[in-house]
């Protein structure tokens, strides 16, 4: 039987699992097409993946009781933007690592979730006003992924253009029907 949790659950699951074949996908550019500039998403293909890795990270801290996660900004330099955290991201192999670590901290937060925290209001600065907003858990949870989805829908876009002829899988059927195939 289904319940809110374990639908949470799955779609964390289908977002982790989306992140990493897009990730692979963009393993396969070089350096000139991961910085190519395009008017949607974060502006290349690297600046969209290192938003959503962002995001992660700081609605994760968010729910574990952070109210303002650290999140360094941008430093000049040939990866502008690569700061976060506590280290330096400058490269996809970087983020690959960071991002499978971060993946296995959501996990380990949802395995604990209970239902009755989804009704709790978690509270988060909003790092462009300093003002402090709370948000409903299970609403938090739900837009991690929604953003995930809608990013990742805007980084393929970027990959269809750049010309890539086998595109990342990221619906979350795809990754139903593979677990069915074996």
């Amino acid at each position: 039987m289904e319940t809110a949790i374990s639908i949470l659950q799955r779609l964390h699951q289908h977002r982790g699992w989306a992140n990493q074949n897009l990730l692979e996908a963009a393993a396969g550019l070089t350096e000139e097409q991961l910085w190519r500039e395009f008017p949607i998403g974060q502006g290349s293909v690297w600046k969209s993946l290192l938003h959503m890795f962002a995001a992660e990270y700081v609605w994760l801290e968010s729910l574990l009781g952070n109210e303002d996660p650290l999140l360094q900004g941008d430093l000049p330099g040939k990866f502008p933007g690569n700061q976060l955290g506590e280290g330096k991201i400058a490269t996809l192999e970087e983020l690959r690592k960071k991002w499978v670590e971060q993946q296995a901290r959501w996990t380990r937060y949802l395995e604990a979730l209970q239902p009755e925290a989804l009704n709790d209001m978690v509270v988060k600065i909003i790092m462009s006003t300093r003002q402090r907003m709370a948000t409903k858990r299970s609403d938090i949870l739900l837009h991690v992924c929604t953003h995930a989805h809608y990013t990742a829908a805007q980084v393929v876009n970027m990959l269809r253009q750049l010309g890539v002829q086998t595109l990342p899988e990221t619906m979350v059927i795809s990754l139903a029907r593979r677990e069915l195939a074996g």
